[in-house]
């Protein structure tokens, strides 16, 4: 019984580290698409890189994207004219 109740926890332990490499990757094609949509706007972009970091900020009229990008991990924030307090 004990080794039934261990393959089982290791088993769902596997599958919830894939699922968690799995949206990381969703991440990172958000950001390129992202990306994308700026330049199709023609938004100002500025992107600079420093080891393993890398950071972009893209601005248009009335929407501010910042992408952080460090150890495979992207943070996105999008800031629009709307969200100005």
């Amino acid at each position: 019984m004990k080794k039934v109740l261990f393959i089982t926890l290791c088993t769902l332990l596997m599958a919830t580290s894939f699922t968690s490499c799995r949206e990381t990757n969703e991440d990172e094609k958000t950001a390129e698409e992202l990306v994308e949509e700026m330049e199709a706007e023609g938004a100002d972009i500025k992107k600079k890189v420093d080891d393993d970091e890398t950071k972009i900020k893209m601005e248009t009229e009335n929407k501010e994207v910042k992408i952080k990008t460090e150890d495979g991990e992207s943070k996105i924030k999008i800031k629009t004219e709307n969200d100005d307090a």
